[in-house]
């Protein structure tokens, strides 16, 4: 049926994904006290490398002689796009709000611009440029709560400092992809998920060793494989199908959706304020993703 009408489909089916990666950022605040940041990373990987195998064991076998030549690479891509990035994120649910967590999360875009200028020699257009600008000043917004005369004395909240450097781990990951093997997605979500699940148990040691074991609450147990579930499984394999119904391209600009599902999530299930600097962020970081778009799709 999605053959009849493939843009309505796609549509759906991304906009479901960007909710999913919105609800991360609620799950992150929900788990505070629930389940620690490293256990919920390692329980996540795990749950969605058990999912892989059950479905995806064919388009592992049949990709396995080059995933195995590129495996090295793709080892460390999973534990930065994967790992790195979703420890920080959840370390950072223990000290910022879910609207803050969804608003700098619209950074990555920006951070992917820079990092293809950095790495790949891809030039940067004026009106990409004044993009950029738009959404550091949308950060620097959320950072400052709106009074940039404060801005001489600021001192960024540490769990908003943790997202950002996620950000860029998962931008890093990002450009990563652009030489990925010639193989199916699944096959290779499932040596990347594996990847960052191994990459996650250092964390989880050091972090029992540090803080003792607590096991997780009943809420604990559940929050972690909602985790597994949407945003890493169902909303990974319904972009996959999005990009296939659309392109990459257009697939990719929902995921300027995640900050607004964020945001909005946040105010209606943790009764967080939404502030008017938090509007204004929102505004300046869509607006900044959106000229970046504008210069890539004119490029």
């Amino acid at each position: 049926q999605m053959t009849k009408h493939p843009q309505l489909w796609a549509y759906a089916l991304l906009v479901i994904t960007t909710w999913c990666w919105g609800l991360n950022a609620i799950i992150s605040r929900l788990a505070v006290g629930e389940i620690s940041p490293m256990q919920l990373v390692t329980l996540r990987w795990l749950g969605v490398v058990l999912l892989l195998l059950l479905i995806a064991r064919r388009h592992i076998l049949r990709d396995w002689p080059i995933l195995c030549r590129h495996l090295p690479y793709l080892c460390l891509m999973g534990a930065c796009g994967f790992s790195a990035f979703n420890a920080l994120f959840y370390v950072a649910g223990h000290h910022t709000t879910a609207v803050n967590i969804g608003v700098l999360q619209g950074s990555i875009p920006i951070f992917v611009l820079l990092g293809n200028l950095m790495f790949l020699r891809q030039p940067i257009r004026p009106i990409q440029g004044i993009g950029v600008v738009l959404t550091l000043l949308g950060v620097v917004t959320v950072a400052s709560h709106g009074d940039f005369a404060q801005l001489g004395e600021l001192r960024i909240n540490r769990g908003d400092g943790f997202v950002l450097i996620g950000c860029v781990f998962y931008a890093a990951y990002s450009v990563g992809l652009s030489r990925r093997p010639d193989v199916s997605a699944l096959g290779l979500f499932a040596v990347m998920a594996a990847a960052a699940w191994l990459a996650s148990l250092p964390l989880v040691t050091i972090e029992t060793l540090q803080q003792g074991w607590t096991a997780p609450s009943a809420t604990g147990w559940l929050l972690a494989a909602l985790v597994t579930l949407l945003p890493s499984f169902v909303a990974q394999v319904f972009f996959i199908q999005g990009v296939s119904l659309i392109g990459s391209g257009r697939a990719g600009v929902f995921v300027n959706l995640v900050p607004v599902f964020a945001s909005i999530m946040a105010v209606l299930f943790l009764r967080e304020r939404f502030e008017f600097y938090h509007a204004t962020a929102l505004l300046l970081v869509l607006g900044g993703i959106g000229l970046s778009e504008l210069g890539k799709s004119r490029a």
